[in-house]
């Protein structure tokens, strides 16, 4: 005669089946994608699917995945001038800046972004928009398994072929034929920074029309382009002294 497992007993044996097997296939996609161009993204799907809940007739999603070869080098330099200067050096968090937010927080100031590169990409490839601690939880799991399985340059190709630039507008392929009308591998030091500046709010923000402010931010982006050494920059060994972040 064969005892049967309690009831309580099988349920936690099947929680705990199904968390190392979604574990391991979380993982195995990372893995897959260090070397797979991902055809789409969590955050393309959502705002695919936010167009037609919301009856967008005219919305058409660009997308075209380019190369890091096929890049200008002043595109990855210029976001990370723009939006984590540190990238280089840090394990996926800037723990720095995650301070500085939450001091400024705390003081009753503007909020100031916080989510390094590694995070971002984490969040639009695997992810949705929001902030509840679910989804903060789940981003900085995927950051963690992103940094332990991509080299740098990979988390940089990702993120420049799957970042918003413009409303429906995602990736530096689609952003270049949509704005300058030009293949990326011949982007400006100019016309990268100006990519970078819209970052902060792609639908808002126009890298084609910029704004006094999105061209104030494109200038400050340049100019700490020059002051970080260049693409060069981007093959530092040594962390820098002081970054600075607009």
């Amino acid at each position: 005669m064969t005892l049967r497992r309690p009831p309580l007993s099988r349920l936690l044996r099947l929680l705990a089946l199904l968390t190392v097997s979604w574990l391991a296939l979380s993982w195995l996609a990372v893995l897959v994608l260090r070397f797979v161009p991902p055809w789409t993204s969590a955050v393309m799907m959502e705002r695919r699917a936010s167009a037609l809940i919301h009856g967008e007739q005219d919305f058409h999603l660009q997308h075209r995945w380019v190369p890091w070869n096929q890049v200008s080098p002043y595109v990855p330099l210029a976001m990370v001038a723009g939006e984590d200067q540190k990238f280089p050096f840090h394990h996926g968090f800037d723990f720095d800046s995650i301070q500085h937010a939450m001091d400024a927080a705390d003081e009753g100031r503007r909020l100031r972004g916080a989510s390094t590169i590694s995070q971002q990409t984490a969040k639009n490839l695997f992810l949705w928009n929001g902030r509840s601690f679910v989804r903060k939880g789940l981003e900085a799991y995927f950051t963690v398994l992103i940094e332990l399985t991509w080299p740098k340059q990979r988390i940089l190709e990702v993120y420049m072929n799957i970042a918003e630039l413009g409303d429906g507008i995602y990736g530096v392929g689609a952003a270049s034929d949509a704005f300058f009308h030009q293949p990326p591998s011949q982007l400006s030091p100019a016309q990268a920074a100006r990519l970078a500046a819209v970052l902060p709010n792609p639908r808002r923000f126009h890298a084609d029309h910029p704004t006094a402010y999105v061209q104030g931010r494109a200038n400050w982006i340049q100019q700490q382009m020059a002051q970080l050494g260049g693409p060069g920059y981007l093959r530092s060994q040594p962390p820098p002294r002081e970054t600075r972040r607009r």
